[in-house]
Order: C-alpha cells, then sequence, then structure tokens
C-alpha cells in the first residue's frame, strides 16, 4: 500500500484540484447570484414602471416584495437590499456589460 508521508507530492496535486474545483464552483455561484440580483432589480423597475405614480407605487412594491420574500427565503432580502438591487440594475441596464466588468475583475 502506497504511503502519503512519502509521496506528498500526489497528495499536492490532489489537494490542488479539490482547491481548485472549489475556487470555480464559487466564482460560478456568485456569477449566477449576482445574475440573480440584476434580474431581480429589473423585474422591480419593469413592475414600477407600469404604475403611474411611480415613486409611492415602487415603495409600495418593494415594501410588500420584501415581506414575501423574507417569509419564504429569509433575511436577505430586506428592502434596502431589494432597492440596491433595482439600483444595480439601473446602473447596468444591459446585462452584456456587466458580464463584461465582472469577468474582467
Amino acid at each position: 500500500m502506497p504511503n502519503l508521508a512519502t509521496n506528498s507530492n500526489f497528495f499536492t496535486e490532489v489537494k490542488n484540484i479539490i482547491q481548485k474545483a472549489r475556487e470555480t464552483a464559487y466564482k460560478q455561484i456568485n456569477f449566477i447570484m449576482v445574475e440573480a440580483y440584476w434580474n431581480i432589480g429589473k423585474k422591480i423597475v419593469e413592475e414600477e414602471q407600469k404604475g403611474k405614480s411611480r415613486a409611492e407605487y415602487g415603495k409600495a412594491l418593494i415594501k410588500e416584495l420584501s415581506k414575501k420574500l423574507i417569509k419564504e427565503f429569509g433575511k436577505g432580502f430586506s428592502e434596502r437590499n431589494l432597492y440596491s438591487m433595482k439600483k444595480f440594475y439601473q446602473a447596468f441596464p444591459i446585462l452584456q456589460t456587466l458580464s463584461a466588468k465582472l469577468s474582467s475583475s
């Protein structure tokens, strides 16, 4: 039976494979979540623009959405966070522009 104590190169190679896979997974998950937040912001903006009094409707929309999302998914969907998602979409209204900025950083 091989002795890993004498073959540390083998262990290091396997460890590096695992670490690289984890790093890649984390990056993919982060990008997917950023894309999800961008899409949520887009949906908020689109829904607000349907209303006649945008500012008042927008506040009520975000407040109600926040309550429902927190109940379903937990506290990560506060009014403040949803407002940030809206602003995030407004800052990058084209997803490809956002994707290019993320992949270059």
